[in-house]
């Protein structure tokens, strides 16, 4: 079955990844540099598959990674993006509530969905930032995600998950407006 958004979503992680020259090389994620924000998006997309499925979460955790990978980027990122799109695969998309790694651990799947590909998209945005390439999470994508963004994210910026939204500013476009809502800041210096 497909999902736009989250195939949007993942091809914009895909692009990022294949930037990358230098995975020590920081990101906008304080103190993590670009193989660990790969590890946490993987880590990220595989909990999805997880919750979805009943099966193994991932063996890395998302919110301690420890900067070392035992395969390429790529065969990482490549598998945790498929357990993802083929646990989305197996979902209905009006089913009402389903188990997400998200609090409050259920929603309807049209948000489920919308909350991984957020994920994904987002750091997307902090590896390409990392590597200098230009932003995969385009204006339309941000878009579609920022109605997702604004239903989720209160609630998780009490755990830290995200810091507190910035101030919007004259000229931004779309991807700028849910970068400072999610408290990035989208004029961020490309190193």
């Amino acid at each position: 079955m497909s999902r736009p958004i989250l195939e949007q979503a993942h091809d914009a992680l895909r692009t990022a990844v294949q930037g990358v020259s230098d995975w020590t090389a920081p990101t906008p994620c304080s103190d993590w540099n670009a193989t660990q924000v790969l590890q946490h998006a993987a880590g990220d997309q595989i909990a999805f598959a997880a919750f979805l499925t009943g099966g193994p979460g991932p063996s890395e955790n998302p919110f301690a990674p420890s900067g070392r990978l035992d395969a390429s980027p790529r065969s990482v990122l490549e598998e945790a993006l498929t357990l993802s799109a083929d646990a989305w695969a197996g979902i209905s998309p009006d089913a009402e509530e389903v188990p997400v790694p998200v609090p409050p651990n259920k929603m309807p799947a049209k948000l489920g969905v919308g909350a991984c590909a957020l994920d994904a998209a987002v750091h997307a945005w902090d590896i390409a930032m990392a590597s200098g390439a230009p932003s995969p999470l385009t204006p339309e994508l941000a878009r579609e995600l920022l109605p997702v963004a604004r239903q989720i994210v209160e609630p998780l910026r009490a755990f830290g998950a995200y810091a507190a939204a910035l101030p919007p500013r004259p000229g931004d476009d779309d991807t700028a407006t849910l970068l400072r809502y999610l408290g990035r800041r989208p004029e961020q210096e490309a190193r």
